[in-house]
């Protein structure tokens, strides 16, 4: 009698599943969407099954999304306001939890063909303003300025109106865009434009230098005078959040603050916090 040989059973060896984590929603300033999505781009890539997702708007409207509850964090180049912390407050009872994680310059772009190298900042409350109209009361050509600027849901915008302005009104000739790259390619193709926004996106565009005041010298926003204070529109940039991060969101800004994290960001452009 024949015996059947019988062949081996194949075994197939499965690898372990990745285990997915909680997905992590950021949102908010524009400024800092090319730097949030790095930061999510090499975090995923280093924690295989973590979704990282990251997206502009505005930091007004990354902080609306944090009091809706629409997003984990919200990234903001400007600080909340009280009244946002109160919505907070109301909704959550908590006042929030606000995190620097990075530094930037905000710089103030024109034409790479403007004669202009340096202004004050008195001198760019006027243009804005609306007091100070044409480039040769700053040095340059006999043109009217042309003004771009952001939104006024744009945490870029409410720094400059702040800190530029001092809270006073924009002159109603500012042309107003959705994002800082927009003012960016609006300045690069304008030989009479004036534009503002974070100095990572200053592509195609030059900074101009800015003066404290007449007697000040005129600082460039370099990595040494953002640290050291001496850029005048220097600002720090934060993730904010409902309450302390914890579990998955937790590892993803520990990692933001980590050595490695932080020298992302000065890759991308922007600044470290030490």
């Amino acid at each position: 009698m024949k015996r059947l040989l019988l062949a081996p059973l194949a075994v197939a060896v499965l690898a372990a599943p990745v285990l997915a984590g909680k997905p992590i929603t950021v949102k908010g300033s524009d400024t800092m969407v090319i730097l949030g999505q790095r930061w999510a781009e090499k975090y995923m890539n280093q924690n295989r099954g973590q979704i990282v997702t990251v997206t502009g708007g505005g930091s007004g409207t990354g902080i609306a999304a944090l009091i809706n509850g629409t997003t984990d964090i919200c990234q903001s180049s400007r600080s909340m306001k009280q009244e946002e912390r109160l919505k907070l407050r109301d909704r959550y009872q908590t006042m929030g939890v606000e995190i620097p994680v990075a530094k930037d310059g905000l710089a103030v772009y024109v034409h790479a063909g403007n004669p202009v190298k340096s202004i004050t900042v008195e001198q760019l409350r006027g243009v804005y303003m609306g007091s100070i109209t044409n480039w040769k009361d700053l040095g340059g050509g006999d043109a009217t300025i042309i003004l771009y600027g952001r939104e006024n849901s744009s945490g870029t915008y409410g720094f400059f109106k702040e800190h530029v302005l001092q809270n006073r009104d924009f002159s109603a000739r500012v042309q107003t865009l959705p994002g800082t790259g927009a003012v960016v390619n609006a300045v690069a193709r304008d030989l009479n434009g004036i534009g503002y926004g974070g100095a990572a996106y200053a592509k195609g565009v030059r900074n101009v230098a800015i003066a404290k005041d007449e007697k000040a010298p005129a600082v460039m926003p370099t990595a040494e005078a953002v640290q050291d204070g001496s850029y005048p529109l220097a600002r720090p940039l934060f993730f904010y959040l409902r309450k302390p991060p914890a579990g998955d969101t937790k590892k993803f800004v520990d990692w933001v603050l980590s050595a490695e994290g932080q020298r992302l960001a000065v890759e991308v452009g922007y600044f470290p916090l030490n």
